[in-house]
């Protein structure tokens, strides 16, 4: 991962590649943003004046280089858009600084060392800096020739080392808000990764094998459950997913716990690490993506070794449901009933309607443990999409309260997420003459009644919120901001600072 250092040297006598400045686009035109200072002053106060001319106006995303003034050891500056000036007084908001800083990482691919004199005005600022410039830097590179020879067909590599100048490197908030940023972004891109990783070589098994190698290397605990352990434990949700695969399913339970903790969250996770849709199978075109449909789980899992990694204190649970939904001759059919882990029956009218029976088993034995609260990922419903686009992920919650808190915390991070509301008449949709509840509702407003659906689940009395990231969960785009093509790792910081938030107290 990019290596990230605070720094208190002048732009003009720092030898790097580049010089990063932020431009924020004016009433009259670009605008040197604060921290470019002596950048614009080697131009004579006219940098402003270059930029236009070359084409620049500030705009979020723009991307403008020109040569380094004489006597910088920089040869090349790097002026990245920061989109409107802020009011008088108001600085730039950590969102803005964090997608100029990924963009200008990302621009920056295949240099050494780059130096960012982007507007810090206070700690939070450089952890805004430095968190971007670590999550646009992201390459997924496994998979590819390595070699001189492979280096021009294959790409740049990531920029290796980020200076954030005007940082402090003395000073504790400053060190503070750097390491922050260096655990979240790489438990972060830890996540990405796995969304990435091929199905055929990330089934159940080795999905938990790189949870337990995680959890050993930083104290957390953990427990796997394999197919002959889930069938003693009566899960029939995670195993009627995954009845068709030759890989077996696994549930495999996260726990870290802080000595101070008073309050305790568990993180619950959809990890379908391949959709085919089972016997109700995809069609054409809809498959081709779907080794993202763990990406629930992996969120789930970052979340928590970030949490260890900052020693929160709180207690955090994850709890990642995994399983290959594949059609064959002992597949779960159309029709079929399940027991569940919590003793309910469901009738299965979808068996590409798989994630929330898995996810239904997981919520049963979250709830088990009486977490303060429960909160569960997953790119669960393509209504989502339709409902919300492919950057915003939507919230439904048992409690109003929670969701608005949920809510702010993904506000805070730079997540895009909407509340949602559970309307109890969706409910009678699920009923079944069979079975206690069926799988599937009215196909109109589908999202919300898989959200309904998983409150079965979740135990009485637990503030639950549920999160379906199904649109940003994978960009199949091009990248844009800090995010890449490919796994955005989407929920990660907005579960870190719930976990944040109610460590200090303040999740309302």
């Amino acid at each position: 991962m990019t290596a990230l250092t605070l720094s208190t040297a002048a732009a003009p006598g720092l030898r790097a590649d580049a010089i990063v400045i932020g431009v924020a686009k004016g009433a009259k035109g670009p605008v040197v943003a604060p921290g470019a200072e002596a950048v614009d002053k080697a131009y004579d106060g006219r940098l402003a004046g270059v930029l236009e001319t070359l084409g620049a106006s500030g705009a979020e995303g723009e991307v403008t280089k020109l040569p380094a003034p004489s006597g910088f050891k920089a040869p090349v500056v790097v002026a990245v858009g920061l989109g409107a000036e802020p009011e008088k007084d108001a600085g730039f908001d950590a969102e803005a600084l964090r997608r100029a800083a990924g963009v200008a990482a990302r621009a920056l691919a295949g240099s050494k060392k780059a130096a960012f004199a982007l507007p810090l005005a206070e700690a939070a600022d450089a952890g805004a800096v430095g968190e971007g410039v670590l999550l646009g830097a992201y390459s997924f590179d496994a998979y590819k020739e390595t070699g001189k020879d492979a280096k021009a067909k294959n790409g740049k590599a990531p920029l290796a080392e980020a200076a954030l100048l005007g940082g402090k490197p003395r000073d504790k908030a400053y060190k503070a808000a750097i390491e922050r940023a260096a655990a979240v972004a790489e438990e972060l891109n830890r996540a990405r990764d796995l969304v990435n990783t091929p199905p055929n070589d990330l089934n159940p098994e080795a999905f938990a094998a790189v949870a337990q190698a995680a959890a050993k290397e930083h104290g957390i605990k953990v427990q796997v459950l394999d197919e002959k352990a889930l069938t003693k434990g009566g899960y029939g949700g995670i195993l009627g997913v995954g009845a068709g695969s030759a890989a077996g399913p696994r549930l495999v339970k996260l726990s870290y716990t802080s000595s101070k903790a008073t309050k305790s969250l568990a993180f619950v996770g959809k990890g379908i690490t391949y959709d085919s849709g089972g016997i109700s199978l995809k069609p054409a075109g809809h498959n081709e993506t779907m080794k993202c449909d763990m990406a629930g789980a992996a969120a789930v899992f970052a979340a928590v070794v970030a949490a260890a990694r900052l020693g929160l204190e709180v207690n955090v649970t994850g709890w990642l449901a995994l399983a290959e939904n594949m059609p064959s001759g002992s597949a779960t059919r159309p029709g079929d009933v399940l027991r569940m882990y919590s003793g309910k029956t469901v009738e299965v009218l979808n068996t590409d309607a798989e994630g929330r029976l898995v996810l239904a088993d997981a919520l049963w034995a979250a709830s088990q443990e009486k977490p303060d609260a429960i909160i569960d990922v997953a790119t669960l419903t393509g209504a989502m999409m339709l409902a919300l686009g492919s950057r915003t992920y939507g919230i439904m919650a048992n409690d109003d309260a929670f969701r608005a808190a949920v809510h702010e915390a993904s506000e805070e991070v730079g997540e895009p997420a909407w509340p949602m509301p559970l309307p109890e008449h969706l409910r009678k949709g699920m009923d079944s003459a069979t079975a206690d509840i069926a799988n599937m509702g009215e196909r109109m407003g589908g999202g919300l009644v898989a959200g309904l659906f998983l409150r079965e689940f979740v135990g009485e009395g637990i503030a639950w919120a549920h999160l379906d990231i199904a649109g940003p969960a994978f960009n199949e785009g091009g990248p844009f901001g800090y995010t890449p093509k490919g796994g955005t790792g989407t929920a990660v910081r907005t579960l870190v600072r719930v976990a944040e938030r109610v460590a200090l107290g303040d999740l309302g």
